[in-house]
């Protein structure tokens, strides 16, 4: 057996390049000279990223790493992250800036300058001290995307509270057991969010979950919908409380390893697992990521990350690093297809923004619903694009270059986990040559393998393990109350690496191809799999507008590829026996024969959560005809009954 067969099988080909315009290139302020400097000198590299921000207190050491895997980092150094993303840009003389175009789904829109920012965040701060709040304790958010969910963020961080933000769409239990967990003394929430033209309520959901949660001594109540909610002794309206505080508040200087966020991944089973991230490194990596990554130039740039505040996404590129960067940036409240699918288009057009930054999932339901929509307006303000949240199939990668980019916007497909703080992988687009569907390549400062099963570094080539080399400062520093769990979930593997799960490859050139998580491998015939390949080889076809595949028990095989696809607009009528023989060949062409699908179903829906991920678990119980498994968490269980009937119509014969 091949050395790739022990780690991951490397299929797909990708020969197509976009280097960046000339004109692109010449406005950046970045150059390839950035690697050099990493390179030569990656702890100096960092000092220099962390002096971008303003200290109270100098560090007096870059990086102690003697009790690894648990980093220092900025050592001695103290600063305020709120007074670093608000304060410094209105004692600069940039206070009439907008900070935040806020848009409500039903049409409602607010500007806040960063004055009106630093205001709104010291009334909350000087709120939290009032409630009890104080330095070390932690605060749980269970809010949408509203401005108030930023400046609660922002309040916490000013006081040196700790935050846990649970996403909105969570259930009850969900809540209950991250409030337990971190043992929060402050709930802030909403009375209800709009979602899709209706009032969903949520303060019912935070009522059951106080309730068996004795550390709770208040919950804060933003009023954004005015809906019906039933009172309790702990609860303080926002507006009658915040709203009546001083603008005035002095923020506290703490220290480089003071806890910022707990934030916990979202597993269905099991404890939750509450990521710890603290102050000066995990700001210094964010500020820095998102100056490169996206280009910034923040006298002109009207940037829009589509993420929810729930996610890391949202605490580190609509929250920490944009405002330390001091952007103007878009919140959307609402859905993509409220009132119409072409939201988010009108959106970009009507607020000129220049940079957008959405998942893989958006931009394949985007394809669904065709170029028709995104064409009825004018996108001529956007001068980049980017990718985050899963591995971009080269097709989607080139209709989001194509039809939202104009074919002039570079994209940045950025690999990086909620672990990680901040961004990992991901091209410089003045200086990178982009393969579509590739992240291409570490950003500077940061040290990347890939290796097999025995821990050895593989080449350009080969498919294996993604492994981070060296300590980085936005890394986490452990879960929430359990050291042992931290060390045995990303360390134990290899210990001279941080490993979480994922598998990548580099082509023939040294680009980095990410292939998803290696729990979603398939191993069919003694060759290792990634669905990501399969699913992108499908969705390259003209047909489909989006594919999930898993690995199905076979007799022969060991397993056998089943796939599960959507059709683009308009091909209703197409005649399923004829499309599913010809995907299979597809497949076998783009891949190779071993990677032709056993069965294609084609579907009206997949099974995703809120946010966008896709349960392929539940797909892998249809594959095996066993009972479905929990689809709680779906955003529409109702899928699962879809997909389940249409299995043996949509059978393929071998």
């Amino acid at each position: 057996m091949s050395q790739d067969h022990e780690t991951l099988d490397n299929l797909l080909r990708e020969n197509r390049t976009f280097p960046p315009s000339t004109e692109f290139a010449e406005n950046s302020n970045i150059t390839a000279d950035l690697y050099t400097q990493a390179d030569a000198d990656r702890l100096g590299f960092w000092e220099q990223q962390a002096r971008e921000l303003d200290w109270d207190t100098d560090f007096t050491e870059v990086l102690d790493w003697s009790d690894a895997p648990f980093a220092k980092w900025f050592v001695g150094g103290t600063l305020n992250v709120a007074y670093n993303c608000v304060d410094r840009h209105v004692h600069a003389g940039f206070g009439d800036q907008v900070a935040i175009r806020f848009e409500g789904e039903p049409g409602d829109q607010r500007n806040i300058t960063y004055r009106e920012l630093m205001g709104e965040v010291s009334k909350a701060a000087n709120a939290l001290q009032e409630l009890g709040v104080t330095a070390g304790d932690r605060v749980a958010i269970y809010m949408p995307m509203i401005p108030e969910a930023v400046v609660a963020m922002l309040a916490c961080a000013r006081v040196g509270a700790a935050h846990s933000v649970v996403f909105a769409g969570f259930s009850a239990e969900a809540l209950r057991s991250r409030i337990q967990d971190a043992q929060a003394k402050l709930v802030i929430t909403v009375d209800g969010q709009n979602r899709r033209g209706s009032v969903m309520a949520l303060k019912p959901a935070v009522d059951e979950a106080v309730a068996a949660c004795p550390s709770v001594n208040n919950v804060l109540v933003v009023k954004r919908c005015g809906n019906d909610v039933t009172w309790g002794e702990k609860d303080v309206w926002w507006h009658e409380f915040v709203d009546q505080q001083s603008e005035e508040h002095t923020p506290l200087a703490f220290d480089s390893e003071h806890p910022l966020f707990i934030l916990y991944t979202s597993g269905t089973t099991g404890k939750p697992k509450g990521i710890l991230h603290t102050t000066g490194g995990y700001l210094t990596q964010v500020a820095y990521t998102h100056r490169v990554v996206f280009d910034l130039k923040p006298d002109s740039d009207v940037y829009w990350c589509t993420a929810d505040i729930g996610w890391v996404t949202g605490h580190s590129y609509i929250v920490y690093g944009p405002l330390a960067n001091r952007v103007t940036q878009v919140i959307y409240e609402g859905t993509p297809d409220t009132p119409g699918k072409d939201r988010w288009w009108d959106i970009v057009e009507r607020h000129g923004v220049t940079t957008l930054y959405t998942a893989p999932t958006a931009i394949r339901t985007f394809m669904k619903w065709g170029d028709e929509l995104p064409g009825s307006h004018d996108l001529s303000s956007l001068r980049l694009l980017g990718s985050v949240g899963e591995p971009i199939n080269p097709e989607a990668w080139m209709w989001y270059r194509e039809v939202i980019g104009g074919s002039n916007c570079p994209i940045v497909d950025t690999w990086w986990q909620t672990e990680t703080g901040g961004i990992m992988i991901s091209p410089i687009p003045s200086v990178t040559a982009t393969k579509p569907g590739s992240a291409m390549r570490a950003l500077p400062g940061i040290g990347l393998a890939i290796v097999d099963e025995q821990g050895t570094e593989l080449g350009d080539g080969h498919g294996g393990f993604l492994v981070l080399t060296q300590p980085w400062p936005g890394m986490l520093r452990g879960i929430w109350g359990d050291d042992q769990r931290f060390v045995d979930t990303y360390w134990s593997k290899w210990p001279q690496y941080y490993f979480a799960g994922d598998g990548a490859k580099f082509d023939d050139d040294g680009a980095i191809w990410l292939l998803g998580r290696v729990d979603d491998v398939m191993n069919v015939s003694g060759h290792r799999i990634s669905t990501t390949e399969v699913e992108s080889a499908l969705v390259s076809h003209s047909s489909v507008a989006e594919a999930a595949v898993v690995g199905a028990s076979d007799d022969t095989t060991g397993q056998a590829i089943v796939a599960f696809v959507i059709l683009r607009s308009g091909m209703d009528g197409a005649d399923g026996t004829e499309l599913v023989k010809e995907l299979r060949n597809h497949v076998a062409t783009e891949i190779g024969p071993i990677a032709k699908p056993r069965q294609i179903m084609i579907v009206p829906e997949l099974p995703k959560t809120r946010s966008g991920k896709i349960l392929r678990r539940l797909l892998q119980d249809v594959a095996e005809h066993r009972n479905i498994g929990d689809s709680t968490t779906l955003a529409d269980p109702a899928v699962m009954n879809l997909i389940s009937t249409g299995l043996e119509a949509s059978s393929s014969d071998n």
